[in-house]
């Protein structure tokens, strides 16, 4: 009986640690895509990548914007100037929430100006959650945080 269950809790850890291990891996190829389409002012890639919902949400500018199309419609202006992301990969975390939902942290510099304008560089703490669907892992909000001036 005990090794059984001895067993039986090996097995369940092994399992537990191979599902976190994907989990992480899936979401990580997500947000790699996800900076490179946007470094790329790919509207079309990121649009694949946003969960396409009302309830998307983006805070930029300290304002939200909801859905998918409002962030695609935001973007699509903002590429018209400067706009590169930069994460900390050494910084870049994937926190587990469940099996379907995780959130991404990782300090980022954002080089962002108007079109013929001198861009700034901006330190934000950079957090997504995303949210497995059937077609794959999709970001669901986008949450940044000014990194305060030393």
């Amino acid at each position: 009986m005990v090794k059984r269950f001895m067993a039986f809790a090996v097995g369940a850890l092994l399992a537990t640690l191979g599902h976190a291990a994907t989990m992480e891996d899936e979401v990580r190829v997500v947000f790699d895509k996800y900076i490179t389409a946007q470094n790329n002012h790919d509207l079309k890639s990121v649009r694949t990548l946003l969960i396409d919902s009302p309830d998307f949400l983006w805070i930029t500018r300290g304002k939200p914007v909801w859905g998918r199309e409002a962030a695609l419609k935001s973007l699509e202006e903002r590429y018209k100037g400067t706009w590169h992301i930069e994460p900390d990969r050494k910084e870049l975390r994937v926190i587990s929430v469940s099996r379907r939902v995780a959130q991404v942290y990782a300090t980022t510099q954002l080089t962002v100006g108007d079109p013929g304008a001198e861009p700034s560089k901006i330190r934000l703490y950079i957090n997504l959650v995303m949210v497995k669907k059937p077609e794959g892992w999709r970001i669901a909000s986008i949450l940044p945080i000014l990194v305060p001036p030393q």
